[in-house]
């Protein structure tokens, strides 16, 4: 049965061919500095780690990211909705289904990125300070070369690509 005004989408992981779809819904966002662009390589790198929303006739209208950080901690990334859909509940299903898929893999904490506070507070997350990992932890992940870990550390080498962006975590 299909419910007047209801919009049908759903949520799977993705594949290779539905990187340039991906680059294409977070071209707007990447122009408007929302989100940061990155090279089509690392999409594919990382493709593995994507959900997407497609309609039932295959179109792609939201994407979002699951990164492990540390043996407790993942980072939500790349969370995209096309704008037409927004307020749809897209957003919100994609972000279900990373929490889901991050208690599989046995995270216990998710940390973002965003301009989108509003969203990520009504979803449980908090904006977060230092001191959010001890000592020990924090001098093993500081040598990583990955900006999203950069980002989750406040370290002043990505402040000028994240100026007002908010940090936040949730306890899952």
């Amino acid at each position: 049965m299909t419910i007047p005004g209801v919009r049908e989408y759903t949520v799977r992981r993705a594949r290779t061919s539905d990187v340039p779809a991906i680059r294409t819904l977070i071209e707007p966002l990447v122009a408007e500095r929302i989100l940061l662009g990155k090279e089509r390589v690392v999409f594919y790198e990382a493709v593995q780690e994507f959900r997407v929303a497609e309609t039932p006739d295959g179109t792609l209208i939201g994407c979002g990211a699951l990164h492990v950080m540390w043996e407790d901690l993942g980072e939500v990334r790349t969370l995209a909705v096309a704008r037409d859909w927004l307020g749809a509940g897209v957003g919100y299903t994609i972000l279900e289904r990373l929490e889901a898929d991050a208690r599989e893999l046995g995270l216990t904490r998710l940390f973002c990125l965003t301009f989108e506070v509003g969203f990520f507070t009504r979803n449980g997350y908090g904006e977060i300070g230092e001191g959010v990992i001890d000592p020990e932890v924090y001098s093993e992940m500081v040598r990583s070369p990955d900006e999203g870990v950069a980002e989750f550390l406040d370290l002043a080498r990505v402040k000028p690509n994240t100026l007002g962006n908010s940090r936040m975590l949730k306890q899952l």
